[in-house]
């Protein structure tokens, strides 16, 4: 737990004078896009700021602008999803203005959400001194209501731990829907589940208002309680902000809308954010609340800031590109406009496989090096974790200094620990770190129960002459594990055994799928709530044991490499490659941009194409990728992948062949060496061979 800081300022205290020290020409300091949405007449406007045009700097200039009109900074309000956004933004205004940071109420809009139940969360029954529950406080907490709710429940393979169940809870809360329809979806044949999640819900938010505690989501979820019960706070918040700021609106989600709208009553908003850029919906933000905008706030004004300050024109014309094959509403399209000089058009590179994309990625890093290129001028961006593990391997194999922006490093992951822990013991049961931990992911198993069952298990199998693993089934085994494990050790050691029998004569493919659909993906599913993505991880495991010859082969290069890409340390102000999911990515830039992965059921995947995901967005994941890039960008896919030890013959993304192959070149790696060098007496490099749209099929040339 931790206690919430109160801001220094007092709301209720009368301000100082404004004072503007600063004469600032917005004319000549911003572009004219820029100055007619930091110039807009009060009232409310959309302000769509495409993708490197300036967002932050508009919304930085509106305050100042504001202020120089005689608007005092406490009745500005400023909502922001980062502090440091806010940070940066009122520092820039403190620069531009002379008027100290600390006298605008701006921040995270959980930060406001704090300050507002510090004065006003009494009148819905909390306490002023509430404590704010951190991740693991709050899993806890939930974990003992369902306890004490239902003493079996978790006894249930069927039914999910509490960390999941506080997922479905927060999303419910956040996008405003029933906890059972939410529930629903994740779980639809949970019955159980389903029909005990309410009672869980709300004896949770009993419990935590009893206990003066909040969590992270009822920082919102009470704010708008406040404004909607008490009326004197809704009063006092509506006639103090005269102007309300919101950065990022595309990632608002229905809860922090409500709330919005709520203050605003006046119309009094400046929504500032760019719906093509909305990629997060999977976590609760709602693309129709930026599209609904102006009809929830009358006389809404459209501003449009087109010119992007990133991108050379050549990727700026592709980014296009990807928007136009979307459905809009006229006041929403877009056009970038360059204002960078002219660079390469950008690549398109099929390859047989992910290996071969690995390698072709690394030859042409190698060349980008060798020119002169930083390391730290580089990204390789990815759909899911999983499409960069042959990367990964090879940046390893060949000490290539690199950071992961989305996580950890593929096979220092948990759940690839886990899953590799289990195929270690069935090799060599001798292994006791092995054991322990797939062992102690049990209930009430820790490390010393772990290491007594392993030796009362060794004890069985000598005395009845039984293999290590077959003993694990034994009775006298049994009667040792803990009564809340044994269910699972059952589970647990059926897979464990056929695994086993399957090392003798299966492939190492078949072996390792044998063991991701065994008791570990029970366990997966009722741990985890992103356990879709953990899933694709570990089958992506299938397609590097194929590689194999027997499953003693494969461990050892696993572990090799793990080991590799573990020890590598990256030191202090080392130049270091930049992996990430295109998710972590957003905000940032990169000279030199590869995407990987570009294939149909890779990206878009294959849920958006089965329509149980959202395809637009998959298509507007694509465009913030392609406006990372400052000068290249390299579009790479594999034409083969091995899915459960079969080998699939990919397509290209659909979002390419929407695409005219004249905003592209098309790149031959065959007529390559290794190392991206052109063979003597060869064809050239750049080839146009169709792809795009009225273009033939690419895989001709292979």
């Amino acid at each position: 737990m931790y206690d919430y800081e109160d801001d220094e300022d007092d709301m209720f205290g009368t301000p100082p004078p404004t004072q503007n020290n600063t004469s600032i020409d917005f004319k000549s300091e911003l572009n004219d896009d820029q100055y007619k949405a930091v110039t807009a007449p009060f009232g409310p406007a959309l302000v769509l700021a495409g993708a490197g045009s300036g967002k932050t700097r508009t919304l930085t200039y509106r305050v100042a602008y504001l202020l120089t009109e005689g608007v005092s900074p406490e009745n500005i309000l400023l909502l922001t999803f980062t502090n440091k956004a806010s940070k940066q933004m009122l520092g820039r205004v403190e620069e531009l203005t002379g008027i100290g940071a600390h006298r605008f109420l701006g921040g995270t809009f959980h930060h406001v959400g704090g300050q507002v139940l510090r004065l006003f969360g009494d009148s819905i029954g909390l306490p002023r001194n509430f404590t704010i529950l951190d991740d693991g406080d709050s899993d806890s907490l939930l974990n003992e209501v369902i306890r004490e709710l239902d003493p079996g429940f978790f006894k249930s393979k069927e039914n999910p731990k509490a960390k999941p169940i506080k997922g479905i809870i927060s999303y419910a809360r956040n996008v405003m829907l029933p906890v059972e329809e939410v529930a629903k979806c994740r779980y639809p044949s949970n019955g159980e589940l389903l029909a005990k999640i309410s009672s869980f819900m709300r004896e949770y938010e009993e419990t935590k208002i009893s206990r003066g505690l909040v969590d992270y989501d009822d920082l919102l979820v009470l704010w708008l309680q406040v404004l909607e019960k008490n009326p004197e706070a809704a009063q006092y918040y509506q006639g103090r902000f005269s102007h309300i700021l919101v950065d990022e609106y595309q990632d608002v989600n229905t809860l922090q809308s409500r709330i919005v709208d709520k203050i605003g009553i006046n119309h009094q908003i400046m929504a500032v954010g760019d719906d093509a850029q909305c990629i997060y919906t999977w976590r609760g933000a709602d693309i129709d609340q930026i599209l609904g905008f102006p009809e929830r706030h009358p006389g809404t004004q459209f501003f449009k800031i087109e010119t992007n300050y990133r991108s050379s024109p050549e990727i700026l014309k592709f980014a296009n590109g990807i928007l136009e094959n979307r459905k809009a509403n006229e006041n929403f399209t877009k056009t970038l406009k360059p204002s960078q000089p002219h660079q390469d058009l950008p690549v398109v590179v099929p390859t047989i496989d992910t290996y071969q994309q690995a390698n072709f990625i690394l030859s042409k890093v190698e060349q980008l090096v060798n020119s002169g290129t930083s390391y730290n001028d580089i990204a390789i961006l990815y759909r899911a974790h999983y499409h960069a593990m042959e990367l990964q391997i090879e940046l390893s194999r060949r000490d290539i200094p690199f950071v992961i922006t989305s996580g950890m490093r593929f096979f220092e992951q948990a759940h690839v620990k886990d899953l590799v822990a289990q195929l270690r013991f069935v090799v060599n049961p001798k292994d006791l770190t092995a054991f322990q931990r797939f062992a102690c992911l049990l209930p009430k198993v820790g490390e010393k129960t772990a290491s007594k069952l392993l030796t009362i298990t060794e004890k069985v199998s000598a005395e009845k002459s039984i293999s290590l693993v077959s003993a694990l089934s034994e009775n006298e085994v049994l009667q040792k594990v803990p009564a809340d494990a044994k269910e699972d050790w059952i589970g647990l050691v059926e897979t464990l055994q056929s695994v086993a029998e399957l090392t003798a004569t299966a492939s190492p493919s078949k072996v390792v799928d044998e063991a991701i659909n065994g008791w570990y993906h029970e366990y997966l599913h009722a741990t985890y709530e992103n356990w879709p993505r953990r899933e694709e991880d570990l089958e992506s495991l299938v397609d590097f044991a194929s590689k194999h010859e027997n499953l003693a082969e494969m461990l050892t290069q696993l572990i090799l490499l793990s080991s590799e890409s573990g020890d590598r340390v990256v030191r202090k102000g080392e130049s270091c490659l930049r992996l990430s999911t295109i998710h972590q990515a957003k905000g940032l830039e990169f000279k030199n941009v590869f995407i990987i992965g570009l294939a149909d059921g890779l990206f878009p995947n294959k849920r958006a194409i089965d329509g149980e995901g959202d395809l637009e967005e998959e298509r507007r994941l694509f465009y913030v990728a392609s406006t990372r890039a400052e000068r290249s960008l390299y579009l790479v896919f594999p034409m083969l992948s091995n899915q459960h030890g079969t080998q699939i013959r990919l397509i290209q993304s659909r979002f390419l062949k929407e695409l005219p192959q004249t905003g592209y070149e098309l790149y031959n790696v065959h007529a390559q060496n290794s190392f991206g060098h052109q063979p003597k007496g060869g064809r050239s490099k750049w080839s146009r061979y169709g792809g795009g749209r009225g273009g033939g099929d690419y895989r001709k040339s292979f």
